[in-house]
């Protein structure tokens, strides 16, 4: 049986009140994008001049799509996708079968990417967050990560299963990171069978692995955008947010459950998507002579990322901090309420 996150019975409320199946469109949405650009390379619909124009627009928008599945794998991660743990756990499983990543792999790293922000215990970060990491590796690195997403996401969280250092030491997880393992392989093993039996290799590449390709570079420049650079450990001064304001940015930030708004998340992970602002908004007018890392436009978001990704990819001590006393006591096995002990107001400063 899968870890479960615990929460308060005010976490609870909050979260039988949220409306999740509008937010999951993205699936079918996908998969209507991929039928129809099947259709028309199957000859199912008719080829005419336009046809090319009609392949690339349906790849952009099935990718699109399949870069919102990721932010619903999250949510699965944290439990807070539906009211009911066991759909969440078992959405999530198969969400991560489709982007070649174990379900309790990425939860357990994802538990400590919470607990142990921009730390050499992140996880999730390597080799950004990793002081062992050089800087040579690491600006190599930055550019497999984003140009080969598809790959490097699941080396990324698979890391913790294979690695002998890993910190999960449970027998129950680990057969349940290889039963994840297993069931990946056969699926994507009957798949690439059938498209291999029926010489369908071509049309496979560009409805299916296209825009899964470039689903995973927009998830790896999301993750960029909102961690490189970052030096703090605090969870609201060590992220970046964004706040949507412009439709197709609320759009967005919609169907990929207001991840978005990351600083508010990293601080109460087991807050449910749609009270980040408002979280926000509270943080903001508890502290009215903090500026908060948080951008009205994405572009503004990215542009102060930039200069890490090119030159010092790089979080935590990586980025510059200088605090090493960073060690936590124990090991986190599940999501916190408020990762700073006590609830205590963080100071934040601003880079926008």
């Amino acid at each position: 049986m899968a870890s479960v996150t615990q929460f308060t019975p005010d976490e609870e409320r909050s979260l039988g009140e949220k409306h999740t199946l509008p937010r999951m469109l993205s699936i079918p949405f996908a998969g209507l994008g991929m039928a129809l650009n099947g259709a028309l390379l199957a000859g199912f619909l008719p080829w005419g001049p336009a046809a090319p124009w009609m392949v690339a627009i349906l790849t952009a928008f099935t990718a699109s799509m399949m870069f919102c599945w990721t932010s619903a794998l999250h949510e699965a991660a944290h439990q807070t996708l539906f009211k009911s743990r066991s759909l969440s756990i078992w959405c999530g499983r198969l969400l991560g079968t489709m982007m070649f990543t174990p379900y309790t792999a990425y939860r357990e790293v994802h538990i400590r990417h919470h607990a142990y922000l921009n730390t050499p215990r992140d996880w999730e970060l390597w080799p950004y967050s990793d002081p062992n990491a050089s800087l040579g590796f690491r600006r190599a690195f930055v550019w497999f990560d984003l140009l080969c997403g598809i790959a490097s996401g699941p080396i990324i969280y698979g890391r913790i299963y294979f690695h002998r250092n890993s910190p999960i030491k449970s027998a129950a997880v680990r057969r349940e990171i290889r039963n994840e393992y297993i069931a990946i392989a056969a699926v994507w093993g009957a798949i690439w069978l059938y498209v291999g039996l029926t010489h369908q290799w071509t049309s496979h590449i560009l409805v299916v692995l296209l825009p899964m390709y470039v689903a995973a570079f927009m998830q790896t420049f999301r993750k960029f955008t909102e961690h490189l650079g970052m030096a703090s450990f605090d969870p609201l001064q060590g992220t970046r947010t964004v706040l949507p304001r412009k439709w197709l940015l609320r759009l967005s930030s919609f169907l990929n459950f207001d991840i978005f708004i990351h600083g508010p998340h990293h601080r109460h992970p087991r807050l449910t998507h749609t009270t980040l602002e408002e979280k926000l908004c509270e943080y903001q007018r508890d502290n009215p002579d903090v500026n908060y890392p948080a951008y009205e436009r994405y572009w503004k978001a990215m542009f102060a990322m930039f200069p890490s990704m090119i030159f010092n990819p790089g979080c935590g001590v990586n980025a510059g901090n200088t605090d090493h006393h960073f060690a936590a006591p124990g090991e986190a096995e599940d999501f916190a309420s408020d990762v700073v002990p006590g609830g205590k107001k963080a100071t934040m400063r601003s880079a926008s």
